[in-house]
C-alpha cells in the first residue's frame, strides 16, 4: 500500500524523485524475514550530500556482507517531500524496501555537522518515533556516531546510545549483541539491551549518566549513575587499514551527488597539528594502506561503478608516505580505463601543484589553497606549517602550468587575530594577483572564501571563545571592502550559522529542549543558507531561558570542567594545554611523522609505535 501511494501520488509531485527510488547500481536488497537484525543508516541531510559520504558506503557494505544483518538507507527528505508525506499521513521510509523506519530494529544516524540536529528530529517525527530516548518503549533503538559525537551532550537525550570513534570497528559488535539478545523479538527490556551495549568499549549510553551544574548555571560534571557505565568512554580505533573492510562495489548515485567519483582511502588520521582542526586530533593516529592494496581496490571500484574519476581520500592526501611510488602505477591503470585522478586536499606548496598537473583528467580551471591566515605570525599561532614564500611559489607554479583561477580559504576570528592579520589577507591577495598577471596570459580570477572560527572540542583551541557576532560581521565587512577593491571575489560564511555551530559544538544537555523547540518552530536544513532561520533559534533560546552567547563567547580556563570531558579521544589533556601555550607564544609544533614524537599521547594510549615517514612503511600499526 505504501509503495503504491509513493509511486502513484507522491513521487510525481516532488522535484528530483530519484532521491527516493533506492534503485542505484550496487544497491543491496536482502531478505527482510531472514535478517536477524535490521538496521537503517540515516543521513540527516539531502541525498546528494549523503551519497558523497564515504562512511555511509563503508558501513552499508560492511553490514550487508553479513548474512544475519541487513542495512538500508534513508536521507533527510527535501521540503517538498516532507510536505507530501505529512499531507497524506505517510511515514518516512527506507530506500531499498520502502518500509517505514519504525519497522527496523535500529536507526543509526551519522553526526557530521551540528547544523543537522533539527533534521534528525524531523526524520524521527516523520517516522512516528519520540524524540527523547526515555519516551521510547518498543520503537527501534536510535543510535549515532561520527565526529560530532565527540561532544554528544546537546543531543544526548535523543539517542539510546552513541558510538565514539570509528564505526566499522564497533557496529558489528553492537549488531551481534542485538542478535544474541533477540531485540524486538523477545521480551528483553530496553534497559537490559542498553546495559549489554554499554559493555562494548566505545559505546556511550547517555541515560546511564547525569549532568550536574553549579548555582551560576555553569556545567560542573557528568557522573555515571548506573553500575554498568564506565566513567570515561574511550574512542574506538581501526588498528590496521590493510585488513579492514573497504567497499569495492559502492553505491552509484541516481540523482546528481555533490561528489560523483570512486574513492580509495589512502590513509586515515593526520599529524600536521593544525590547532583549530578537530578531525586532525580525533582521527589520530595516522594509519596507511599498502600501495598494492590501493591499486587493487582502485581497479575493482572503477570496474564496478563506471566512474570517470578516482579520488584519493584522506585529510591530506599528499602526506601519504608512498605517494610517489603509487601515483605512476595509478596513472598507468587509470590511463587504461580512461579515468581521471583527483586529489581533494592539496598542500600549500609547489610540490602539490606539480603533482596535480601530472594527474590524468586534471581540468586546469581552478586550484584551491588554504593559507587560513594572512600573516606568518597568525599561521604560526594555528600551527599551519606553511610560509608565505611556499604559498606564493605554489600560486606562481599553478598559473604557469595553465590554471586560470585560484580559490583561497581563510578563517576569520582566529585566536590572537589583529587588524594587521586581516590586512595581511588583503596583501596576500594583492601579491597573488600580481603573480597571476606576470605568469598567465589571461587575467587571473581570484576567489576568497572566508569562514568564521568555531572552537571545537578536543582541540588546543577548545578553551578559546568565538568572537562576538558583531565583531565577526565587522571583520568580514572590512575584508570584503578591501578585497573587492583588488578585483577579487569575497565570499563569507553566514555569521549567525557559525555562531549557532559554536553554541552546539560547545553545548551541554540543556540544549536538547532548545533544539526541539527550534524544530517545532519550523527549523530544517540549518546548514543551508536558503533554509536557515536564526530568529526561530533566538526564540527557542528565550523560551528556555538560555543565553547562546554563554556557550559560544565564553573563554574557558584549563581547570574548568567541560561537557565533553567524559569522552576520551585518546589525546592527552596535557598535550592540548601545551599546544595552546605554544599557540599563544606563536611557536610551531612539527609533524611527528617527520620529526620526534610531540607527546599527544595517542600512541601510548593505544600501545602502538608512532609512524615515521620511511620508504617501506605500511602503516602505523
Amino acid at each position: 500500500m505504501l509503495q503504491e501511494v509513493l509511486e502513484n501520488e507522491v513521487l510525481p509531485n516532488v522535484q528530483r524523485p530519484a532521491r527516493y527510488l533506492g534503485t542505484e547500481w550496487n544497491a543491496i536488497r536482502k531478505n527482510w524475514d531472514q535478517a536477524k537484525v535490521r538496521m537503517v543508516f540515516a543521513f540527516p541531510d539531502l541525498y546528494e550530500v549523503g551519497m558523497s559520504h564515504l562512511g555511509l558506503q563503508i558501513l552499508y557494505g560492511l553490514v550487508n556482507e553479513h548474512s544475519d544483518y541487513l542495512m538500508e538507507r534513508v536521507f533527510a527528505p527535501a521540503p517538498d517531500m516532507e510536505e507530501e508525506l505529512r499531507k497524506r499521513g505517510l511515514p518516512l521510509f527506507s530506500l531499498e524496501s520502502w518500509r517505514p523506519l519504525g519497522q527496523f530494529d535500529v536507526i543509526g544516524f551519522t553526526l557530521q555537522y551540528e547544523l543537522t540536529f533539527t533534521n534528525i528530529l524531523n526524520m524521527l517525527d516523520l517516522a512516528g518515533i519520540p524524540f527523547y530516548a526515555q519516551e521510547r518503549t518498543t520503537q527501534p533503538l536510535v543510535i549515532a556516531g561520527g565526529p560530532v559525537a565527540f561532544n554528544p551532550e546537546p543531543v544526548a537525550a535523543f539517542f539510546d546510545c552513541l558510538v565514539i570513534g570509528e564505526g566499522e570497528e564497533v557496529l558489528l559488535e553492537i549488531l551481534e549483541v542485538l542478535k544474541n539478545i533477540g531485540w524486538k523479538r523477545t521480551k528483553t527490556s530496553r534497559n537490559e539491551v542498553l546495559e549489554a551495549l554499554s559493555q562494548i568499549p566505545g559505546v556511550y549510553v547517555p541515560s546511564f549518566y547525569q549532568a550536574f551544574y553549579d548555582e551560576a548555571g555553569r556545567f560542573r560534571e557528568i557522573q555515571p549513575i548506573h553500575q554498568a557505565a564506565p566513567r570515561r568512554i574511550k574512542k574506538r580505533v581501526v588498528r590496521d587499514l590493510n585488513n579492514t573492510y573497504f567497499p569495492l562495489a559502492p553505491l552509484v548515485p541516481l540523482a546528481e551527488a555533490v561528489h560523483e567519483r570512486g574513492m580509495v582511502e589512502v590513509f586515515r588520521g593526520c599529524t600536521r597539528g593544525c590547532r583549530f582542526c578537530q578531525a586532525g586530533m580525533i582521527y589520530r593516529p595516522v594509519r596507511e594502506r599498502n600501495p598494492q592494496l590501493l591499486l587493487r581496490q582502485a581497479e575493482k571500484i572503477l570496474k564496478n561503478t563506471g566512474y570517470e574519476e578516482l579520488s584519493l581520500v584522506s585529510l591530506s592526501s599528499l602526506d601519504y608516505s608512498q605517494l610517489e611510488s603509487l601515483l605512476p602505477r595509478l596513472r598507468e591503470k587509470c590511463g587504461e580505463l580512461e579515468t581521471g585522478i583527483n586529489l581533494p586536499s592539496l598542500r600549500v606548496d609547489s610540490f602539490s601543484v606539480q603533482i596535480a598537473r601530472k594527474l590524468p583528467g586534471a581540468r586546469k580551471t581552478s586550484l584551491t589553497f588554504a593559507p587560513e591566515a594572512g600573516t606568518q605570525r597568525l599561521r604560526n599561532v594555528i600551527n599551519k606549517g606553511v610560509t608565505e614564500k611556499d604559498f606564493l611559489e605554489a600560486v606562481r607554479t599553478a598559473f604557469e602550468a595553465g590554471w586560470q583561477a585560484v580559490k583561497l580559504y581563510f578563517m576569520v576570528g582566529l585566536p590572537t587575530e589583529t587588524k594587521e592579520d586581516l590586512e595581511g589577507i588583503v596583501e596576500l591577495v594583492r601579491k597573488v594577483k600580481e603573480i597571476g598577471k606576470r605568469s598567465s596570459r589571461r587575467k587571473p580570477r581570484i576567489t576568497i572564501s572566508a569562514s568564521s572560527f568555531v572552537p571545537k572540542a578536543h582541540t588546543p583551541f577548545q578553551w578559546e571563545a568565538q568572537n562576538q557576532r558583531q565583531v565577526l560581521k565587522e571583520k568580514h565587512k572590512f575584508l570584503r571592502t578591501l578585497v573587492q577593491k583588488s578585483g577579487a571575489v569575497y565570499n563569507w560564511h553566514n555569521v549567525e550559522m557559525s555562531f549557532l555551530e559554536a553554541v552546539l559544538a560547545r553545548g551541554d544537555r540543556r540544549l536538547a529542549p532548545v533544539i526541539a523547540s527550534a524544530w517545532k518552530y519550523g527549523c530544517r536544513f540549518d546548514g543551508w543558507t536558503e533554509h536557515f532561520r536564526f530568529h526561530f533559534w533566538e526564540k527557542s533560546f528565550q523560551e528556555h531561558q538560555l543565553d547562546p552567547e554563554f556557550y559560544a563567547n565564553r573563554k574557558f580556563n584549563y581547570e574548568d570542567p567541560l561537557p565533553w570531558d567524559h569522552i576520551d579521544s585518546r589525546i592527552a589533556k596535557e598535550f592540548l594545554i601545551s599546544e595552546h601555550h605554544r599557540a599563544l607564544a606563536g611557536e610551531l609544533t612539527f609533524d611527528c611523522r617527520n620529526s620526534r614524537c610531540e607527546g599527544c599521547g595517542v600512541c601510548q594510549a593505544l600501545e602502538v609505535s608512532p609512524l615515521l615517514a620511511e620508504p617501506d612503511t605500511k602503516g602505523c600499526f
